[in-house]
């Protein structure tokens, strides 16, 4: 199943209405462009950095970050011992990504969105924006960590805003 891009203001209310450990995830993934998996698995020892290196669950790519120091500052109030943010019931693991696929998908149908809203449609607006601000999808498959020789995966996430338009299937679905 695929994740739908939505506007930065409607993906503001669907943040808005998530419990607020997973708008923080949920803002850490759109200053980053990780993927939810790999903001769950940043450690609270991170904060104290400036730039840190993560390594994508899915590729094993690292990929340098750096947050703001806002944001940093929003996360040391939340962060566990171990990580950022910590297992409901066990500290010494992170939160799950289903946590904040349900939520995400509550706070959707919440506002009767019937876009497919999951993490996914973060990285989707990370990417539109970087190619609104730049318009070079080098760029952007730079940000993304995406094979720059390959473009044909980051010019579906930089151009979902378009290609989310002109789909036939959405219109129908409206």
């Amino acid at each position: 199943m695929r994740s739908d891009f939505v506007e930065r203001d409607i993906l503001g209310h669907v943040l808005f209405a998530l419990t607020p450990v997973n708008m923080l995830v949920c803002r850490v993934c759109l200053e980053t462009g990780l993927r939810v998996d790999d903001v769950l698995s940043i450690k609270s020892e991170n904060l104290k950095k400036s730039s840190f290196t993560v390594t994508e669950k899915k590729t094993g790519k690292k990929k340098r970050v750096r947050l703001s120091e806002g944001l940093k500052k929003e996360l040391r109030g939340v962060a566990g011992s171990v990580y950022i943010f910590e297992h409901r019931t066990d500290p010494a693991k992170h939160r799950t990504r289903q946590a904040v696929f349900s939520d995400m998908k509550r706070s959707a149908k919440l506002f009767r969105l019937r876009d497919n809203i999951t993490p996914h449609t973060l990285r989707k607006a990370y990417a539109v924006e970087l190619m609104r601000k730049y318009g070079d999808i080098r760029k952007v498959a730079q940000a993304l960590n995406h094979d720059e020789n390959h473009p044909s995966t980051t010019i579906i996430y930089a151009l979902a805003d378009i290609l989310s338009n002109g789909c036939d299937y959405k219109k129908k679905k409206r």
